[in-house]
């Protein structure tokens, strides 16, 4: 973001300090607005960076044909509709096509969705279809566990709700077997000392 737009987005949160009945001159509210230019900068990051080249720094050939998972990849997104948290973990595998990417890319696409303007579902599909996409794998399964602060916060203001979004490509679409080994592993629990 140029410090330009920086400087604009500061303008405006002042603004919206004066609509709320605040002083944006006071103490406690001075720094505020540079303060949230600068978070939304980071919190929304993802709009400057690209999965193809994410995935393809670190591609590797391979003759493993067997699923490979990152599992519990925490996220932190932000709702396109209200612009409040989105909170969640990530489940990502793909069956290897001859090509592997480094165990690192994968929570670092999932980031680089999650931080930008989100609504769940479109952020599970764009996970899947970037991994899909860029290394041609035999299937990739994505879910996502969230919650949602604009349901709980405000709205419906439901404490304890998730959702859970998946996306399913290739042999985890067509196999079933595939599919319930893939939410047989994401659904069983680690051992306490790993």
């Amino acid at each position: 973001m140029s410090e330009n737009n920086e400087q604009t987005i500061a303008k405006a949160v002042e603004t919206i300090l004066y609509a709320l009945g605040e002083d944006p001159k006071r103490d406690g509210l001075l720094k505020t607005p540079n303060r949230v230019a600068k978070a939304l900068q980071f919190l929304t990051q993802g709009y400057h960076q690209n999965p193809k080249e994410i995935l393809t720094q670190a591609m590797f050939d391979t003759s493993n044909d067997e699923m490979v998972l990152v599992r519990d990849i925490e996220f932190y997104s932000m709702c396109e509709h209200h612009m409040l948290p989105i909170i969640g973990r990530a489940h990502v595998a793909y069956i290897p096509n001859g090509k592997v990417v480094g165990l690192s890319k994968i929570p670092r696409v999932v980031n680089l969705y999650a931080r930008r303007l989100q609504i769940q579902e479109q952020m599970t599909e764009q996970i899947a279809d970037a991994i899909s996409e860029t290394i041609n794998p035999k299937g990739v399964a994505v879910v996502l566990h969230a919650r949602h602060m604009c349901m709980e916060m405000r709205g419906v203001e439901k404490i304890n709700s998730t959702t859970v979004t998946s996306a399913l490509r290739g042999l985890f679409k067509s196999d079933i077997r595939t599919r319930n080994e893939f939410y047989d592993l994401i659904n069983s629990h680690t051992p306490s000392n790993f």
